[in-house]
């Protein structure tokens, strides 16, 4: 027998949008495991203090709020089911998503896989991955091999400039590495790192090679003005130059844009497939805030709940 509502994915969004399908009766399934480089519960699975979340004025950790949210949506009855998606089939109905031990039929489908952070594609990058470099900031900054040392960020964007800000709570000073010679950044986070005593800029450049022994112990960085190259002496390098959205599995039978983030019908979370919603990350190339992700999930839910009213499945 089909499910009313197959939901993948486990953040903000995903969650979100169980509590209020579950509320409403749809008794949602979320399938939680590793999307195509996604993780259970999202990238606040990773992030340690979350204070722009409404209703924690102190704050809250990420893997807490995320495990409020989960046990609120299994209080409304939602199930869950630990496993990766290999496929999905939307071409006939119900829908039929393959996991990693069974197949599961569905009347309606949210997508709400996330993003994931991209890597430099450089050979040393890969050498130094877990000695020294690394893409989170939150989870990797207070290690002891940081700590009192100088350390790299190479990005932009919001989240560059948050895991520079982030990382002066342990480094001696921190250097932010950016293409440009402007940040890409929101105004009130770039005046962070201009005013912050520990950031130092390094603009119009780019990372070449990662150097060290058995760590990294610096780097080499070319001006792309002057070609010029250049020795660097850090003991981290912290990468923070975008994401990609995590929809391999879906072998391309759902709209997207260049980058391949699922297109939706604003302001609804319709997608090019009747039937099938999207929401959080795996649409938003611009914001990336667990409160709109979480947004986007409510509209995903409700959605849902009337495209299976009206046809006469909910």
């Amino acid at each position: 027998m089909a499910n009313k509502l197959l939901i993948i994915g486990s953040g903000p969004a995903g969650l979100t949008a169980a509590i209020y399908a579950a509320r409403a009766g749809l008794a949602p399934l979320v399938i939680e495991g590793f999307m195509s480089g996604g993780m259970p519960g999202g990238q606040l699975m990773i992030t340690t203090d979350v204070e722009n979340f409404p209703g924690f004025p102190e704050g809250i950790q990420g893997p807490e709020l995320m495990s409020r949210m989960r046990n609120q949506a299994a209080h409304f009855g939602t199930e869950f089911l630990m496993e990766d998606v290999s496929e999905v089939d939307l071409s006939r109905r119900p829908f039929t998503v393959k996991t990693s031990s069974r197949t599961i039929e569905a009347h309606s489908l949210i997508v709400a896989t996330g993003a994931s952070a991209r890597k430099l594609d450089l050979p040393s990058v890969q050498t130094f991955w877990g000695k020294g470099v690394s893409a989170c900031a939150t989870c990797d900054g207070a290690l002891p091999m940081f700590r009192n040392q100088i350390i790299a960020v190479i990005g932009g964007g919001d989240t560059a400039i948050e895991e520079a800000t982030f990382l002066t709570r342990f480094a001696s000073k921190v250097a932010l590495i950016h293409r440009r010679n402007e940040f890409r950044a929101s105004r009130v986070m770039q005046e962070r790192v201009l005013s912050h005593p520990k950031i130092e800029l390094i603009l119009d450049s780019v990372v070449s090679e990662v150097v060290g022994d058995a760590v990294m112990n610096g780097l080499r960085i070319q001006n792309v003005k002057t070609g010029a190259m250049s020795e660097y002496a850090c003991k981290g390098l912290f990468v923070a130059i975008g994401h990609t959205p995590n929809t391999a599995f879906l072998s391309g039978q759902l709209k997207a844009n260049e980058a391949g983030y699922i297109e939706v019908r604003h302001p609804s979370c319709v997608t090019s497939v009747e039937g099938v919603f999207a929401c959080g990350d795996v649409v938003d190339p611009h914001y990336r805030q667990a409160i709109v992700a979480a947004g986007s999930g409510c509209v995903a839910a409700l959605d849902a709940e009337r495209y299976l009213t009206s046809s006469g499945l909910g």
